[in-house]
């Protein structure tokens, strides 16, 4: 049977110094919670139970955009992790697999692990410990091996004997059991310790009174990461940012300068892809093979087909969508757009709300002019298109295939296919007009002077 996944979510986080719920902080521009959720999807958990507290409706309401999945039940006092995972209960009656114990403010703690977890289950463990090695224990739990190497028992930090506190061997908090076990052992904690909580971490101790099978799983420490402030917040970032970079450039996409190059947590980057430096991803970006992002680009909710290229200085924002071989080049911004094949905005334009046709080329300074301070209005621009410099396109308007648009030009109405459409004062000459009026303003300033 697929497993359930229960992820604690309920805390105050009162050290990160924020009204904001502590899952919902970000690491890779998403909440922490979605890193989490992410995991329990990639295992094909049957059931996601998530237990809030703190900010309970805007948990539910960011966990449930992500994935319909979800479930949220409610922690309304803190009591301990026990207490935590015991408000799952009822969303896991009739349930009869294993449960995975997750942390909403854990964000590393990936599939692969969890499968280890399983398959130390399957090899007859009733519960499974998700260990961790440290040369600085602090305020870590301590697991405590037999000699068989099995687990015997978990101790936390303030009840741990000066002995105990040497161990380097570390809790993450992170637990598989099946739930009939996991309710029954939680049925007999109780909070006799330094923090009169209940710990989820007695069940190994009753398990083992019962003479049951405990053991461990290790994963790195960095797998392991709790984020509990700003500071440990930045510290996962840089560690979601070096490992991202690796991966990338392992998989194939070329990092001019990887340090200076920024991931959302579902950025998708091709092979043969060459990003430049000081580049940020923002969420819901797709690259394709052999694009070229150019440096100090930043790109939201894109997607750049194979071939095209970026910037440098270029902004993609939600919605743009570049074909093959097209190019969106420095100082221009693309919105809710869709950008033909082998078309180009070479620089300095603003187009949002917008077709672009195979082969268009959009002047410099052009503009879509799509938002009437109500509504949006899309423009459509024609194949082999060709836009002149300083155009002002006034939306909902039509740029016909083959047509152009005069230089600085504002258009406002539908330009049909292999026309010119022009939309601007005709130019008069003036001789010596620019002299008298420069010989006028000198001889006011004097007198200004003189006064």
């Amino acid at each position: 049977m697929k497993p359930a996944v229960i992820i604690l979510a309920a805390g105050m986080g009162t050290r990160m110094e924020s009204e904001l719920p502590k899952v919902l902080h970000k690491v890779g521009s998403t909440p922490l919670l979605i890193h989490t959720i992410q995991t329990a999807l990639d295992i094909d958990a049957q059931k996601i139970i998530i237990v809030a507290g703190h900010g309970a409706e805007l948990v539910r309401d960011v966990a449930l955009d992500y994935n319909q999945k979800a479930e949220v039940v409610i922690q309304s006092e803190q009591l301990g992790t026990a207490h935590a995972v015991d408000q799952a209960r009822e969303a896991l009656k009739g349930f009869d697999g294993d449960v995975f114990v997750l942390y909403g403010d854990t964000p590393f703690i990936d599939a692969d692990i969890l499968t280890k977890m399983s398959g130390a289950r399957t090899d007859g463990a009733s519960i499974v410990v998700l260990g961790f090695e440290t040369k600085i224990p602090s305020s870590y739990g301590r697991l405590i091996l037999k000699s068989d190497g099995n687990l015997d028992a978990i101790i936390e930090a303030k009840d741990a004997d000066k002995d105990q506190k040497n161990i380097n061997f570390c809790n993450s908090g992170v637990i598989c059991a099946p739930r009939k076990l996991l309710f029954e052992l939680i049925n007999e904690i109780d909070n006799t310790n330094a923090n009169n909580e209940y710990y989820l971490t007695d069940i190994v101790k009753l398990a083992r009174k019962r003479n049951l099978d405990c053991t461990t799983v290790h994963c790195p420490k960095e797998n392991a990461m709790g984020i509990n402030s700003r500071v440990e917040l930045a510290e996962a970032e840089a560690y979601f940012q070096k490992t991202t970079r690796t991966k990338m450039m392992l998989n194939g996409a070329t990092l001019v300068d990887p340090e200076t190059v920024w991931f959302a947590f579902d950025t998708v980057v091709g092979r043969d892809v060459t990003i430049e430096q000081n580049v940020i991803f923002g969420p819901n970006t797709t690259v394709e093979t052999g694009a070229y992002i150019r440096a100090f680009s930043h790109i939201e909710g894109a997607h750049i087909s194979t071939g095209a290229i970026v910037g440098p200085y270029a902004r993609l924002r939600p919605g743009a969508e570049l074909a093959n071989n097209s190019k969106v080049g420095n100082f221009c911004e693309v919105k809710n757009a869709q950008v033909g094949e082998g078309a180009k905005i070479n620089h300095l334009s603003y187009v949002g709300d917008a077709t672009i046709g195979y082969n268009a080329n959009i002047g410099a300074g052009t503009i879509t002019c799509n938002y009437d301070g109500v509504s949006k209005h899309r423009t459509e621009i024609g194949e082999r298109a060709f836009i002149g410099s300083n155009t002002a396109l006034v939306a909902p308007v039509r740029i016909g295939n083959d047509a152009m648009t005069g230089a600085g030009s504002v258009i406002s109405k539908n330009i049909p296919d292999g026309a010119l459409g022009l939309g601007r004062a005709r130019q008069k000459i003036k001789e010596g007009f620019a002299l008298k009026i420069l010989n006028k303003l000198k001889n006011a300033k004097i007198a200004t002077n003189k006064d």
